[in-house]
Order: C-alpha cells, then sequence, then structure tokens
C-alpha cells in the first residue's frame, strides 16, 4: 500500500492517467492534486512532510511487556486520559470508592481503564478498551454527596490482560507497554505543535502555565500526548489516539487533525459566505464583518435551524442586522478595487467552524457550524444581536450538539 512517500510517483500515474482521457494536466497541478488526497493544503506541506519522513531514524517499537501486575483499577465512563495529564476525577461507584482507598492505603498506583459504553454500572473485562494508563494519586478529597474527587497524574500506557467485578473493588492485571526508545523527528513535532498552538489560539483554549509540559523533549509521542490532552474530539476518536503505540505514527495523526482543508464545507454555507461579502460590497463596505455574516446567516437553512430552535424570530432578527448595518454601521468605504475585504474576526470565525464541525460529528462544515462560532467573540455586535434575540452559546451548542443544522456530505 502506497505511502505519503510515494507521492511524486502516484502524481505521475495520475497524469499518465488522464491523458488517456484526453485530459491534460501540469505536473505541478498534479502534485497539488495528490496533496489533498493525503488531506494536505498543498504540495510544499507534503514536500515538508516527506523530507521530515526521510530524516525520521528506525527506532525499535514500543513493547508490551510479558509480566503482569495486579492493581486497583478505575473504570472512567466520559474521559480519555494521556500520559504526562494531570485530571481531576469524580468518584462515586462504590467499587471506585473502594479501589481508590485500596490504594491511598498502600500508597499504590491505580490502573485507569476505559469504557466502550457509558451507561453499564459494573463493567466486565468485555465492556473496556484494551489500551489504559496507569496513574499517580495526588490528592483526595471527600465531598458532601458522599463522592470522591481525587486528582490523578497519568503515567504510562498499560495493556489490559484481566479484570475483576466480583470482589468490594474494582481491580485488573495489566502489562506495561514502553515506548522509551523512538525516532526523532523535529520537523513533526514543530509542525505539531505551531498547528495546535493557532487551533488554540482560535478555540480560545488556555494552555497550561507551564506549555509545552514536554520542553525541549524530542519525543513524539510525548508531543503528541501533550496535544491530544488539549484537544477537543470525541471520545472515541480520542481513545483511538490513545491507542496508536507508535509514537510517530500517533503524533502524524494528531497533526492531521489541524488540516481545515480536510473538513469539507457544505454548499450552501459556500453560498452564505458569499452572501456576505455581497451585503458588504452592495454598501461599498471594505471590510466583510461578523454582522454582514450574521445577516447572510439569517438565510442560510442549517444556521436558521438552530436559532428558530432558539426561539428567536428571524425576521426580527435580520431586520435588526440590516439596520445596525445601514445606519449604526460606520463603516469604511472603499474603491471596488478594496471592496468587502474579510475581517480577521471572520476568519477566525470560519476556522473555528472548520476546527469544530467534526468535533460534534457534522460531516461537513455548516451555517450551524458557523453561527456557534461566532460567539467566542463576544464584543462583537453580531453577538450582542444573537444574544438580544435570544440565541445564547448553551443555547446553540445545546442544539448543534442534537444535530440540529447537520449536512450530510
Amino acid at each position: 500500500m502506497r505511502d505519503f512517500r510515494d507521492a511524486k510517483v502516484m502524481a505521475q500515474t495520475l497524469r499518465d492517467s488522464l491523458n488517456t482521457k484526453s485530459i491534460s494536466i501540469s505536473h505541478s497541478q498534479s502534485l497539488e492534486l495528490v496533496s489533498r488526497m493525503f488531506g494536505l493544503a498543498d504540495w510544499n506541506t507534503l514536500s515538508a512532510l516527506i523530507k521530515s519522513g526521510d530524516r525520521i531514524a528506525a527506532a525499535r517499537p514500543p513493547t508490551i511487556q510479558a509480566a503482569t501486575t495486579r492493581r486497583p483499577a478505575i473504570p472512567l465512563r466520559d474521559l480519555v486520559p494521556f500520559p504526562g495529564a494531570t485530571y481531576p476525577l469524580f468518584v462515586g461507584r462504590a467499587k471506585t470508592v473502594s479501589a481508590l482507598n485500596y490504594a491511598f492505603a498502600r500508597q499504590s498506583e491505580v490502573v485507569i481503564v476505559l469504557q466502550k459504553q457509558s451507561a453499564v454500572d459494573d463493567p466486565s473485562f468485555d465492556d473496556l478498551h484494551e489500551i489504559g494508563a496507569r496513574a499517580e494519586l495526588n490528592e483526595l478529597t471527600p465531598l458532601p454527596d458522599g463522592t470522591l474527587k481525587v486528582q490523578v497524574r497519568i503515567g504510562q500506557r498499560i495493556l489490559l490482560r484481566t479484570f475483576s467485578n466480583e470482589g468490594d473493588a474494582f481491580e485488573a492485571d495489566v502489562s506495561d507497554i514502553s515506548e522509551e526508545a523512538t525516532a526523532d523527528a523535529p520537523d513533526l513535532i514543530l509542525r505539531a505543535v505551531t498547528r495546535f498552538e493557532r487551533y488554540a489560539a482560535v478555540r480560545n483554549i488556555r494552555l497550561p502555565d507551564n506549555w509545552p509540559p514536554f520542553g525541549r523533549d524530542r519525543h513524539p509521542g510525548r508531543v503528541a500526548d501533550a496535544i491530544a490532552a488539549e484537544i477537543r474530539l470525541p471520545l472515541g476518536q480520542k481513545y483511538e489516539l490513545l491507542a496508536v503505540l507508535d509514537p510517530v505514527r500517533r503524533l502524524e495523526l494528531v497533526e492531521a487533525l489541524f488540516d481545515r482543508t480536510a473538513r469539507p464545507v457544505s454548499a450552501a454555507l459556500q453560498a452564505t459566505r458569499q452572501r456576505a461579502v455581497a451585503h458588504a460590497r452592495k454598501r461599498r463596505h471594505r471590510y466583510a464583518t461578523l454582522e454582514h455574516l450574521l445577516l447572510a446567516l439569517t438565510e442560510d437553512d442549517s444556521a436558521a435551524a438552530v436559532m428558530r430552535n432558539c426561539r428567536a424570530s428571524l425576521t426580527d432578527l435580520q431586520a435588526k442586522a440590516t439596520a445596525y448595518l445601514d445606519t449604526e454601521f460606520r463603516p469604511v468605504e472603499a474603491d471596488d478595487g478594496e471592496l468587502a475585504q474579510p475581517t480577521a474576526a471572520f476568519l477566525r470565525v470560519n476556522d473555528r467552524a472548520a476546527l469544530a464541525a467534526p468535533e460534534v460529528g457534522y460531516p461537513v462544515v455548516t451555517g450551524a457550524n458557523t453561527l456557534l462560532a461566532i460567539f467566542p467573540e463576544p464584543r462583537s455586535p453580531a453577538a450582542r444581536l444573537l444574544a438580544e434575540h435570544g440565541v445564547t452559546m448553551v443555547r446553540a451548542a445545546k442544539a448543534v450538539a442534537d444535530g440540529v443544522g447537520k449536512e450530510e456530505a
């Protein structure tokens, strides 16, 4: 099976195949097309990836130890823990409480295991994923309702061998997974960290004070884990990252998450963006702003469905947005060649919507995703107009999470 290192051969094969159908494209065009097949923005990006891959030295793959250790176990329903991260856990199941008390009394680590279905209250081995992690217990706080809050520091990955739910406490036999010997991939690390920091800025994610937590660490697996702990993904996709034992491959998958070109935009949203620019051009505004975009979204079926779900009057909101642009807005008028350039906020909203769509299971980026992406711009009149009509971030987020405004690819 071919991989990205075969890109040039694939590009030539593509040109030859098209020539047989009397379709002629240049060599550079074929390289660009192949780059998009791999979900990358352009040939320059793919070329850098190829060079990075050529420099990655062969390394011994992660090893799963044959020996097993029995430890107290904590089954988690709604969190995928990544090595190096610290999490607060809220524990209420009696057998989990007993496992924690057992571990604290013996100053032992616990094993974090992950449930396949959150609704299962008394999981057995078949209800759990095979890859989990060790965890060091840092602080245990009893809560008034009888549950516990525990601060855990996640250690290395483990392979679940057996799991017991028959006694008073959950227990598991596990084998450690070692990935100490690994390859150096400096270019891949730099790209992944740079793209993640842009993602964090767009999504208003506050990075830990010690970011990056891996410092000068050149271990691609630890870099991948540090990023994966912060990004927003459905639990299933997060577990898939945890279960990738090859550290370089794991970082490649993490980096690929930030490629916006892999997020197709619905035809309706493309028309909405064009309509927003048209609203600005019609008024001879130099910039297309979030308010122009909001006016266009009132006519977007996907965004309109979310606004109606929030009990907003689209007619009133459209009239208010139009009135704002025609009377309150103080535009910078421009010559024809300077008309309707999208503002930085407009572009941020597009980026934020593209990143958010796969997180809620939308196959394409829609007007609903775009509407929700306006709220992190709280100083914008567009966000204020939405709030005045009952469209809040909480209500809109719930509607989007419920699939309102979802379009199929």
